[in-house]
């Protein structure tokens, strides 16, 4: 397909109209079928028009590949948890439930558990979800630590 701008010789309207081709165009136009929209005249010609070339701004503008989206996405969230997310380990349990029970004051965290104390932890009503693999930063090592 291509859209041609036109201009009416009889009444001067200027106006655009799309066509399967540019020899389709002019087929179209030799059998007098290219007619202006205002005033049904014949007597159309093509405007002079720049090609539309895709530039650097509509190929940036394109959409970007799904997976790459998620691990840039899953990326960021892994720093997110690291930075402002305490790791508790094991022990995730225990915090989530302190916390819960005003025991100490509430901070984010994440850790591991076992089946039962996810378990344990809903039917309690404490409020914990599993983070998904794509979004769990590496493990941070102890402090003091070496290797």
């Amino acid at each position: 397909m291509i859209r041609y701008a036109l201009h009416c010789k009889a009444c001067d309207e200027d106006f655009e109209a799309w066509f399967a081709s540019s020899s389709a165009y002019e087929t179209l136009k030799e059998k007098r079928q290219v007619r202006c929209t205002a005033c049904n005249s014949s007597r159309v010609d093509k405007q002079i028009m720049a090609p539309a070339v895709a530039s650097a701004a509509k190929k940036k503008d394109a959409p970007a590949d799904p997976e790459k989206m998620f691990a840039a996405f899953a990326e960021k969230a892994r720093q997110h948890v690291a930075q402002n997310f305490d790791y508790v380990g094991s022990n995730f349990a225990e915090e989530a439930r302190s916390m819960y029970y005003g025991e100490q004051d509430e901070r984010p965290i994440w850790g591991e558990t076992t089946e039962e104390e996810r378990e344990a932890l809903k039917e309690e009503g404490v409020p914990a979800a599993p983070l998904p693999e794509p979004f769990t930063p590496p493990i941070p090592k102890p402090k003091g630590q070496l290797n």
